[in-house]
């Protein structure tokens, strides 16, 4: 490999967040990459139904478009330089709700629709018009057709599920074999046994059905599987009985069970997800035992290695894309770059682009052939066909070498329809006796199946050379590197890194885990930490950074609040003075000594009252001490001085809840993000109504605002319509515009905190609950929004708190540092940009601001504004 194709290659895994030391096998070591320039772009796809709705073989690609009826198909290699040509199947006269590829003639594709009509095609060369393709009509159902699926053995067996009735056909004689017996309620998937014995549905009605549809029309085995309501998927493992089942459990959590068919009494384990409301698409290879699980709308893949034997569902790796997915498909084994060691290969459908993705297993040779990963596989010629598996026949699909050297060249012809293309006349087809099909397979050199795929080029064909992919690229002319990787942050390859254990607070009992959304869970400074506890009367328990290791098993002191907690923060002017909003409308300052904890504190410095109804949220001036923020559910923004413990101002205007509120940098206005939609701009001393106001959030179920870039944007974090937690970035000036870009994350239902560091430009959000620290820099300009490698933790955090810059080791670029609230403990957790030279970089390090105090002196309630000077880093 050149040096800068190895560049390339590592460049792009650590842009993704995926970058790993080279180790041997096993699973749990896969690398996965999404090489952008690979990606089929140019496309209209949409996905009516929950289908996965992209389909692929080792010759085509077929996929839905946003038109009624209509598939568009790629061919699945093109010459290299060459933009691949989009076609277009005109099948039904109502939406296409399902279609499936046959496992062996590659040309043959059943789609089904909801004009309740079955249809066969076999697809013609691309760049034609695919409409003219022949086909055969199956039909019509009394319902919408749901689910289409080829027989894994046998050519020409094809079952579908429309309504509550399930029928296998035999396409080449246009008729039906069986009708199962009707379900209980509509039909949500089918699944063959491998061996193509059984059928397994799954059903509305929460239960999983087993069928032999040659012994009986009855299902010979039922069992209750997910007991929430929304969409389950089944699919097999192996021969011998095992199955998964993709579903949602009793408190609509997304769950996966393993199943045993010869005891189905309960699940052999389980794996729960999360609460999304969105449904998992599974992919299954039963010759890695890779589970690939997306979801629809969402930017994630989750992978997990399923061991029958022990048996154990283990996550492998988390994929985080860049487009909402719409569809999953998996691609053929006998697709895959064996020589890069691609053990999986999944393509994304996304609103405009197909995305390979491959699955790769390090090893230090990738220019040979590797037995152990690649295990022969079933090929492409049918063991029976459809009337001699009716009559009983069990033969299995010969099994075939993927090794390239061995590989016989692949492909097969259908009776099921008549072939129109002259340069497959020579391929073996249903009538020939097996023996004259294997040898003809040998001697089909020419035949365009018979090379794995290339041109699709992800991971696996990046590593060997960098015009390997240029056959997906999107024009066939050079492109530069910037306009092939997009624009890319100074800071894209920041790392979190947890902190040695003897840094931790460990064995923390009794935290509240009920804090309202407004408040971050806890806070801290550059001393100690403030977290509520569990216990009545709103204790605060105080602990110390300096004083790190196990506490206590008996209870420490504690403040005293007196009231349930709603919300708390540190004064940045004074260390020891801790803010306390309560629910019965108070807000206490409290005082705490330098060193530990040593007694209860009952009696608050100052108390603040004039708010009638529950606080939200309080934060104080960024410049001047002794001044603070407040909002309640009365709706309204109180600013007080805390030396007289008066309110000194107020804001009015709001509508509806109020989910946070900010001061800007200087500390002349206060911006703040409500239920009602809006998003406002205050600039108290001047007046109680907003000065600016703009469409937010559409979600009401929380937001945050924060200001970014110097004071000149607003940035926001809340839901959109669909409950998809979004970033949003809104010009100061000119909120009544609405937002200048909007970027989707997942679906979560905890609100996304963010953090912002005014020296570098990057923003950190996570939420109570998550795994996960999303990091973008965020600029002036478009894309406006530059991602960065995330954090990742192994369990959900309680909180994520962010300490003062000071408290950053220059000497480790650390660019911030945090701490994480665990169930029982506290970790520090550095994030650090990785550099050549750990001497201090101004790249990462400039000017930073002044944390002297500045006094709230009348000039300034009038109006003085005291700059804040810059100081080296």
């Amino acid at each position: 490999m050149s040096p800068t194709a190895f560049w390339l290659v590592t460049h792009l895994w650590k842009k993704v967040g995926l970058w790993r030391p080279f180790h041997p096998f096993p699973l749990s070591q896969l690398a996965l990459l999404s090489a952008q320039q690979a990606w089929i772009g140019d496309l209209q796809s949409s996905c009516p139904s929950g289908n996965p709705h992209i389909k692929a073989n080792t010759r085509w690609i077929a996929f839905s478009t946003d038109l009624a009826g209509v598939l568009g198909a790629v061919p699945l290699e093109s010459p290299k330089g060459i933009k691949r040509v989009i076609s277009h199947l005109h099948c039904h006269s109502d939406v296409v709700t399902d279609f499936d590829f046959s496992p062996f003639d590659q040309q043959l594709l059943a789609t089904g629709s909801a004009d309740e009509v079955v249809k066969v095609w076999r697809l013609l060369e691309s760049g034609q018009d695919l409409s003219s393709s022949p086909h055969v009509m199956l039909g019509p159902e009394r319902s919408r057709v749901e689910v289409l699926l080829f027989h894994p053995t046998a050519d020409g067996v094809l079952a579908s599920a429309a309504g509550k009735a399930v029928k296998i056909w035999d396409v080449e004689q246009q008729q039906i074999l069986t009708e199962l017996e009707p379900h209980l309620n509509w039909v949500q998937s089918l699944a063959w046994k491998p061996d193509g014995s059984l059928l397994g549905t799954s059903c509305q009605d929460k239960r999983l059905h087993i069928f032999d549809p040659r012994a009986k029309s009855v299902a010979c085995q039922t069992v209750l599987a997910h007991k929430g309501g929304r969409e389950a998927q089944l699919l097999w493992v192996n021969t011998e009985g095992c199955f998964l089942s993709v579903g949602s459990n009793q408190m609509m959590e997304r769950e996966v069970c393993l199943w045993d068919s010869r005891q189905l009494s309960s699940s052999l384990t389980s794996v729960t997800l999360d609460a999304s409301p969105r449904p998992l698409i599974p992919l299954f290879d039963p010759s890695s035992g890779l589970l690939v699980l997306a979801g629809k709308g969402e930017k994630v893949l989750f992978c997990y290695e399923v061991q029958p034997a022990q048996p154990a569902m283990v996550e492998v790796h988390k994929c985080f894309l860049e487009t909402r997915t719409q569809g999953t498909a998996q691609l053929p084994r006998l697709a895959l770059d064996v020589t890069a060691c691609e053990v999986m290969k999944v393509l994304q459908l996304s609103d405009s682009a197909v995305v390979p993705i491959s699955y790769l297993v390090p090893r230090k040779s990738t220019h040979e052939f590797h037995k152990d990963l690649f295990p022969d596989c079933p090929g492409n010629v049918p063991a029976a066909s459809a009337q001699s598996w009716w009559a009983g026949d069990n033969t299995q699909v010969e099994m075939v070498s993927l090794d390239p050297a061995h590989r016989p060249s692949l492909g097969f012809l259908s009776a099921c329809l008549p072939c129109l293309d002259q340069d497959n006349q020579h391929l073996p087809s249903a009538h020939m006796e097996a023996g004259d099909q294997v040898k003809d397979l040998d001697n089909s050199v020419g035949s365009s199946l018979s090379s794995p795929v290339s041109s699709l080029a992800s991971p696996s064909s990046v590593a060997p050379s960098l015009s390997a992919t240029s056959g997906f690229s999107s024009s066939p002319s050079q492109r530069s590197l910037q306009n092939i990787l997009g624009p890319s942050s100074a800071f894209r390859h920041i790392e979190g890194v947890v902190l040695p254990r003897t840094t931790h607070i460990t064995n923390l009992r009794g935290l509240s885990l009920t804090t309202p959304g407004e408040c971050d869970g806890f806070c801290a400074n550059r001393h100690r930490i403030a977290i509520p506890l569990l216990a009545t009367g709103g204790q605060v328990a105080i602990l110390e950074l300096s004083q790190p290791g196990r506490l206590p098993d008996t209870p420490v002191p504690t403040i005293q609040n007196g009231a349930p907690i709603s919300d708390l923060c540190w004064d940045p002017f004074d260390e020891q003075r801790l803010a306390i909003a309560g629910e019965d409308t108070k807000i206490r300052l409290w005082r705490v000594e330098p060193t530990r904890l040593q007694k209860q504190l009952l009696e608050p410095e100052v108390v603040l009252r004039g708010h009638t109804e529950k606080i939200y949220s309080i934060k104080f001036h960024p410049l001047a001490s002794d001044v603070l923020a407040s909002s309640s559910y009365d709706k309204s923004v109180r600013i007080w001085d805390m030396r007289t413990g008066r309110q000194e101002l107020g804001l009015l205007g709001h509508t509806d809840q109020i989910f946070s509120l900010a001061w800007s940098p200087n500390g002349c206005c206060l911006a703040t993000v409500s239920k009602d939609g809006k998003v406002r701009v205050y600039e108290p001393r001047q007046a109680a109504q907003p000065l600016q106001d703009g469409p937010g959030p559409k979600g009401g179920r929380g937001a945050r605002v924060t200001w970014v870039c110097g004071g000149k944007y607003l940035l926001v974090s809340g839901f959109d319509s669909r409950s998809e937690r979004q970033l949003s970035l809104h010009q100061a000036e000119a909120l009544a515009t609405g937002p200048l870009a909007t970027i989707g994350l997942d679906v979560s239902p905890s609100t996304l905190i963010p953090f912002y560091d005014v020296d570098t430009s990057v923003a950190f959000f996570t939420g109570k609950g998550d795994t996960r620290v999303f990091v973008y820099e965020v600029v002036p300009e478009a894309p406006f929004f530059l991602e960065c490698n995330s954090f990742l933790s192994c369990d959900p955090h309680k909180g994520f708190q962010f300490l003062p810059k000071t408290a950053c080791d220059v000497r480790e670029v650390e660019i911030a540092r945090a701490l994480r609230l665990r169930q029982t403990s506290i970790e520090p957790v550095a994030f650090r940009v990785p550099r050549v030279k750990v001497e201090h970089q101004a790249l990462a390090f400039g000017a930073r601001k002044n944390s002297s105090r500045m006094t709230f002196s009348p000039p300034r309630r009038r109006g003085g504004n005291l700059p804040c000077q810059p100081q080296p880093g």
